[in-house]
């Protein structure tokens, strides 16, 4: 027993532990987050803005609040789509689906499914 831990002198050379990931900072007041339509990357904004453009692919994406969003699934794929909410059609990111959105597949904004009031619409 006492020969194996003498031959047991750590890890092999080069192995490195794998470090925690750090905890990402939390956003200022004032900015929100969210991703990319095209490329993916998670984007951050001042809070309000209505267009976001991506430094990285170059994409304009349109910010929606939550209850401006609609969900529905993929006709083809069955994958979760969002949408803003009123279209009458989605085109699905991974099978290209075009998916119509009528009574018998549209959901409710997702501010209602996560029982948040829809805020008021700001007088001009």
């Amino acid at each position: 027993m006492q020969s194996q831990q003498d031959n047991d002198d750590g890890p092999p050379p080069g192995w490195q532990p794998i470090p925690t990931p750090q905890r990402p900072a939390p956003l200022p007041s004032g900015f929100a987050q969210m991703v990319c339509g095209s490329c993916r990357r998670l984007l951050s904004y001042p809070s309000g803005g209505k267009h976001v453009k991506c430094s990285c692919c170059q994409t304009v994406n349109i910010v929606l609040e939550a209850d401006q969003v609609g969900q529905v699934k993929c006709g083809s794929c069955t994958l979760l789509l969002m949408y803003p909410y009123g279209a009458s059609q989605v085109r699905c990111s991974s099978c290209r689906f075009v998916t119509e959105i009528g009574a018998n597949n549209k959901r409710p904004p997702w501010s209602v499914q996560q029982s948040k009031p829809t805020p008021p619409k700001a007088s001009c």
